[in-house]
């Protein structure tokens, strides 16, 4: 006799989320209306989440409820606390959203994110950066001398993966299957990028730095290396580009650069080289590993899903978009009976700009709540934001939150599609369930 196969929610709506809500909850999609779901249908879906739904006849279809949507599996690391992990070779850990609360975010649960061996611990007494290519002065200096001869400063810095996100694309996309933890807000000490570079005397002739890091490919081969990626000059002339040697005022974890790394905050975290040795700066675009072909780049147009896109018509990813997360409560939380009154709180961030404004939804989109957006303590921090809601019935909601930055651009409702799987801003929405 065979088996009957059984396959998972989240897989059902990878697949094809229009039939899985037809075969699930007996969603009728007719053209004209979509998102309504019959009475037995809707009368399941309440069942599952363990509670009705009052603002059903607004939920989109094709969309898996949020109390299904993330796993709570975690994985420990030393130095680490509650990560979970993507892939051990490379070693790529993201935090779960609800462990990112703190303004600040411990070393404990910054995400990690490797492309190939780090290398085994250094004395940083007896670590060398290397500065050369088109300055006037080759540099050579040890962590001591960065201290010594330049000005010291401690900013908070946003660092985000540039395929944070990406396990929600459909057309799945090759890579990592970050969910929503790929971000990261820690306290960098360091001295200003600029000053080191302007200390070797920029030729006219420069235009680009190309990064180098003391870890190995994969591979083990010789000369070949996982990552050498850098930032067009502007960015490295940013007051608040760092070359860091402390992460939360102590030496920098293993896992996320020790002893040196650069901080180029608000730009995919590829830019922002781990275990640094080397400067190159550069009379052209830096061609090093992971900085050609389609790496760290998106189409320079929209693309609909599944859509193969030339190499030449893709461009490399600067700036990040505005994103935001919530981190308090968690995804599932249950309000006890007679409590209708939540306080909902998180931060929000958009790469090179501020962010203006935050809304909330508990109908599915269909009004909106301001919430309070506090000031950053610095530019490229995230921002702390919070909002009180009232619930009006028992029942399944799903709380929505969309961020919108200085320029006007708003979080979307769903992924711009692209081919590796980058940049996916979609809106954070939790499950919450009141009794």
């Amino acid at each position: 006799m065979r088996l009957k196969q059984e396959r998972g929610l989240c897989e059902r709506y990878a697949a094809d989320p229009e039939q899985a809500d037809a075969e699930i909850f007996g969603r009728r999609v007719d053209g004209t209306r979509r998102g309504f779901l019959k009475r037995s249908g809707l009368a399941f879906m309440g069942a599952l989440l363990g509670a009705g739904i009052p603002f059903w006849r607004n939920y989109p279809g094709g969309l898996i409820p949020a109390a299904f949507a993330e796993s709570d599996a975690a994985f420990v690391i030393d130095g680490k606390n509650g990560l979970r992990v993507l892939n051990d070779r490379p070693l790529n850990a993201e935090t779960p959203v609800h462990f990112l609360d703190d303004d600040v975010t411990p070393t404990s649960r910054h995400f990690i994110r490797n492309n190939g061996i780090p290398p085994a611990y250094a004395d940083p007494a007896a670590w060398r950066l290397t500065v050369d290519g088109e300055v006037e002065r080759a540099l050579e200096l040890s962590i001591d001398d960065l201290r010594r001869r330049f000005e010291v400063v401690k900013l908070q810095l946003q660092l985000e993966c540039g395929g944070n996100g990406r396990a929600a694309f459909n057309p799945p996309a090759r890579g990592n299957q970050w969910s929503l933890g790929a971000i990261g807000n820690a306290q960098w000490t360091g001295v200003r990028y600029r000053d080191v570079l302007q200390a070797a005397g920029l030729k006219p002739t420069a235009v680009y730095t190309g990064h180098y890091g003391a870890d190995s490919h994969l591979s083990g081969q010789a000369g070949k290396l996982p990552l050498s990626r850098g930032v067009p000059l502007h960015k490295a002339l940013d007051p608040h580009t760092l070359i860091a040697f402390e992460m939360n005022g102590e030496p920098i974890h293993q896992m996320n650069g020790a002893p040196l790394r650069v901080v180029a905050p608000g730009w995919p975290g590829s830019c922002s080289q781990k275990w640094l040795t080397r400067i190159w700066v550069r009379d052209q675009v830096h061609d090093g590993a992971k900085m050609t072909g389609t790496s760290y780049r998106v189409p320079k147009y929209p693309v609909a899903p599944g859509q193969t896109v030339p190499e030449e018509d893709f461009r490399i990813i600067e700036s990040m978009p505005v994103k935001s997360i919530i981190s308090s409560p968690k995804n599932g939380i249950l309000l006890p009976a007679g409590q209708r009154n939540l306080t909902v709180h998180g931060h929000a961030w958009a790469g090179d700009l501020a962010v203006s404004a935050m809304h909330l939804s508990i109908d599915f989109g269909r009004t909106w709540l301001n919430a309070r957006v506090d000031a950053p303590p610095n530019k490229y921090s995230w921002q702390a934001w919070s909002a009180g809601l009232n619930f009006p019935l028992a029942g399944y909601y799903e709380v929505w939150a969309r961020a919108t930055d200085e320029n006007g651009q708003m979080q979307p409702f769903a992924i711009a599609w692209n081919p590796k799987g980058y940049l996916n801003n979609a809106m954070h929405r939790i499950a919450v369930r009141v009794s």
